[in-house]
């Protein structure tokens, strides 16, 4: 009887074990679309099971059947590291090719290739020009391609500083989101820690919640993590501790008040002394991006992307120069500017512009230096428009070559740029200044000579207002009221003459290789090429970044394709898996009907007895 009643637990067990295994796959089942949902299986061990002693054929045992050991939560460690890891590198170089992109858009602009056409326009306009600079017609078309010119040049920068503004505000949510997933991980830590205290059970769905969690961030930054006993999983950032056991540490947003561009800080790891004054505190940065590259394993996240794609503010020429106003080399340039696409399109457009610009004034409204004029001189004295004296090296100081100056139908001087600065004229004052030359008289001592002379207002790349940038120039009103004052005349001896030669020169610079695109350019090219070669260039940084995403992907789809082979749920297995518990309950409840049907004769019988 104890046997007979002993195979009833044996049977019991037997139900019991496939109920949980129908639980379990029906689970499985209504989770098969569930995003992160990782696939649950039972495992099964003995229940009771003991050595009774030795028989003359075979050792004797006896057991009541078996039980759930554990529900196995199915991951493979390796392939979610391989997984996150590759997430992130190709969350990097997408955002990446996305910028190239853009960039390539703006310069194509809406109506397709505008910008190179204007350049076009403008150089046949001198061309045409320079046929007879006296015309009338020639003169407004130079003006007409000019403002075209400018205007052009402007919507692409305009676009430029959209698209970073655009980036600015992808970074802003994509570093909103990483503390929103620090703290619900955080939660999440909690939760599983509560449940998995006791030993008795495991937390699957808030599990399987976190990894979803951990797999997102890896694509938005570079992280580390671990596990420990309690359950409780760690996580670094840029290899700065991000979540520990009780909390996370959140990312801060420092804003630039010019630009509102934002940068990622550490607010526990920085010194705020004055939060209404950003140069008083010390903020403690999260990203390095001087280094980025493959080699360091530090090409990984989106926002770092991002950052690297917006740069660190608007640019222009100035940007190609260092604090001692020396143009760059391109071990610099590499390491610094080189490293955003927006900043670097947008110097190397200011670049163009800033070349041609200058080449065109400097032929209508020509300066020398100080000393070319007058050999010898030392320095150069004067009072400036504020009314403060200045003295400096005569060889810094360009006045406005008289000699080689042509005039417009007014014959006033000074002769009439193309292009202005928005605060700064040519010349300062607009008129002749005197200026007092110092020079060796030759016996130890200094003679001076007053002369008349209008002073060239210098650029100083400190200064952006004083410069020939985009964002500075616009074309000159006077001549736009009245294109007769474009210079075209020479007036020399009291006498009148159209000066061709002007014409020839201001279409001669169109042909000149002097133009390189920026410091790491070796091959100089004439205004003509420059696009071809700047959409090469800008086409050829895309493609890399392309393709490299592409390849990225590409392995990122086959881990996770292996993974899912491991968490995934599919629905024909399961549906199997089901069938096959469902018969081994149907076979355990006939197995207890048998018992009971022989317990039950075995009581009848002994009833009779």
């Amino acid at each position: 009887m104890a046997n007979s009643f002993g195979s009833l637990y044996v049977g019991a067990s037997g139900l019991q074990s496939a109920s949980h295994g129908l639980n379990t796959t029906a689970n499985n089942l209504s989770n098969v679309n569930t995003e992160g949902y990782v696939r649950e299986q039972v495992v099964y061990e003995d229940r009771n099971y003991q050595k009774i002693g030795e028989a003359a054929v075979s050792t004797q045992y006896r057991g009541l059947g078996v039980e759930v050991g554990t529900i196995v939560h199915a991951r493979d460690i390796f392939l979610d590291k391989a997984y996150r890891s590759e997430n992130g590198r190709h969350s990097f170089y997408d955002a990446s090719s996305e910028a190239v992109q853009e960039v390539i858009t703006h310069l194509q602009e809406s109506d397709g290739q505008a910008f190179r056409d204007a350049i076009k326009d403008f150089e046949e306009a001198f061309e045409e020009f320079a046929k007879d600079p006296s015309d009338t017609v020639n003169q407004n078309l130079v003006l007409q391609k000019a403002s075209l010119f400018l205007s052009r040049a402007t919507a692409v920068e305009d676009g430029f500083e959209d698209y970073q503004t655009i980036i600015n505000s992808k970074i802003s949510e994509k570093l909103n989101r990483i503390n929103e997933i620090g703290k619900e991980m955080v939660e999440l830590n909690l939760k599983i820690q509560a449940i998995e205290s006791a030993g008795v059970e495991k937390a699957m769905d808030l599990r399987d919640k976190r990894d979803l969690l951990i797999d997102e961030l890896s694509g938005l930054a570079r992280i580390s993590y671990r596990e420990d006993n309690m359950g409780v999983v760690h996580v670094e950032l840029e290899q700065v501790e991000f979540i520990d056991e009780v909390t996370y540490h959140p990312v801060g947003n420092l804003t630039d008040r010019k630009t509102g561009f934002v940068t990622p800080y550490w607010p526990h790891m920085s010194e705020i002394i004055d939060p209404d004054d950003p140069s008083k505190n010390y903020y403690y940065p999260i990203y390095d991006l001087t280094n980025v590259s493959a080699e360091n394993d530090s090409d990984i996240g989106e926002v770092k992307a991002l950052l690297m794609a917006r740069g660190e503010t608007w640019s222009d020429y100035r940007n190609f120069y260092d604090e001692d106003g020396n143009y760059i080399g391109p071990d610099e340039y590499k390491k610094g500017i080189a490293n955003s696409i927006m900043m670097n399109s947008e110097a190397e457009l200011d670049t163009l512009i800033h070349q041609i610009v200058t080449e065109i004034n400097n032929i209508y409204s020509p300066i020398i230096a100080v000393t070319d004029v007058y050999e010898g001189a030392l320095t150069a004295t004067y009072v400036d428009e504020n009314g403060e004296t200045v003295t400096l090296d005569a060889s810094k100081v360009h006045i406005l070559d008289k000699e080689n100056c042509s005039l417009g139908s007014d014959l006033e001087y000074p002769p009439r740029e193309l292009f202005v600065r928005s605060a700064y004229d040519r010349f300062k004052n607009n008129s002749l200044m005197d200026v007092t030359l110092t020079y060796d008289d030759g016996n130890g001592g200094i003679r001076e000579e007053v002369v008349q002379v209008y002073v060239y207002n210098e650029e100083d790349l400190d200064d952006a207002n004083t410069c020939y940038t985009l964002k500075n120039l616009r074309m000159n009103e006077v001549l736009e009221k009245q294109e007769a004052y474009l210079p075209h005349l020479m007036y020399k001896e009291n006498k009148i003459a159209v000066n061709h030669n002007l014409g020839a020169a201001l279409s001669a610079i169109w042909n000149s290789q002097t133009f390189n695109l920026n410091p790491s350019d070796t091959t100089p090219c004439g205004y003509s090429g420059f696009y071809v070669k700047w959409i090469g260039e800008i086409g050829n940084t895309g493609n890399v970044y392309k393709t490299t995403a592409q390849s990225l992907l590409g392995t990122k789809e086959e881990i996770e394709f292996s993974r899912q082979g491991v968490i995934g749920v599919s629905s024909d297995e399961e549906l199997t898996i089901m069938i096959k518990y469902q018969s081994a309950y149907n076979a355990a409840s006939r197995y207890i009907n048998v018992v009971n049907e022989m317990i039950e004769h075995l009581v009848t019988s002994l009833g009779h007895v």
